[in-house]
């Protein structure tokens, strides 16, 4: 299975999209939608530039198939593509080890969809703070793993 187009936008609308390299939170050198540079620490001459849409777009397929491959071993249940691409946003996010040691997959795999759903809400703090966009994007993930 793959992430669609609705779960690609979801998440380049919670991430953001830079088209020049930036400095993330934490000081590494990033573009597009959150894609490192190198391990991070400089920044290659070549990476130098404004990119294009499709290069931006092309590097963040390129980040998704990591978590396209961790969701499906870590949850090796039937799921319908918009509980894919909220378990890909999370993930992406988060990063699969936290889906790996959540109460949310262990829902999904003893099939508690309902619980499930629920546990997105448990993800919204940065810091120890709760963070607003982070409640924002948890409601738009749980909202897209609920729908049909």
């Amino acid at each position: 299975m793959q992430i669609s187009n609705k779960g690609i936008q979801l998440i380049k609308h919670h991430e953001g999209v830079r088209n020049k390299p930036y400095r993330d939170c934490v000081g590494l050198w990033t573009v597009g939608v959150g894609h490192l540079i190198g391990d991070g620490k400089s920044l290659p001459e070549s990476w130098n530039k404004l990119f294009t849409t499709e290069e931006v777009d092309a590097l963040l397929k390129q980040d998704l198939v990591r978590f396209e491959r961790g969701v499906q071993k870590l949850l090796p249940v039937p799921l319908t593509q918009n509980q894919f691409d909220a378990l890909i946003s999370f993930s992406f996010n988060l990063g699969l080890g936290v889906l790996q040691r959540s109460t949310l997959r262990q829902n999904i795999l003893r099939k508690d969809f309902k619980g499930a759903a629920e546990e997105f809400l448990k993800y919204v703090r940065a810091g120890g703070k709760i963070v607003k966009g982070l409640v924002t994007r948890r409601n738009d993930e749980k909202a897209l793993f609920e729908s049909a």
